[in-house]
């Protein structure tokens, strides 16, 4: 009975692991966003996470809500100063996040800042 109990553990240990590899390693989409960077703060209890708001449309309805991950430092600086702002996001979006990632399954991997539409329209 120990025999079948310890392999039971061992199966699970690795199908959790099975599974993070999964979600963290296979994205469900990349893309780029553009819009007004409203939102940017560190939030949580016990987990300490970056999050976003980013407006793509003028009535406020398009709100892109968005994680950047801790050790994208670069852009952690970048997104504070260009708070405010029309920038464009490149992300990845995965399959599901844990609570030690963020609140979103969008991640922000880069930004730039670009000119807004709405400020000198063509």
């Amino acid at each position: 009975m120990k025999k079948y109990f310890i392999r039971f553990i061992v199966l699970l240990i690795v199908a959790f692991f099975g599974y993070f590899a999964f979600i963290y390693y296979v994205p469900y989409s990349e893309g780029v966003r553009s819009g007004e960077l409203i939102k940017f703060s560190k939030k949580g209890v016990t987990f300490k996470t970056w999050e976003g708001e980013m407006s793509q449309g003028i009535s406020g309805a398009q709100i892109f809500q968005f994680t950047v991950p801790t050790k994208e430092k670069e852009v952690i600086s970048k997104m504070e100063n260009l708070q405010g702002r029309y920038v464009k996001l490149s992300y990845i979006e995965r399959y599901r996040t844990f609570i030690w990632w963020g609140d979103t399954r969008y991640f922000v991997t880069a930004v730039e800042e670009e000119e807004s539409p709405f400020v000198n329209p063509k």
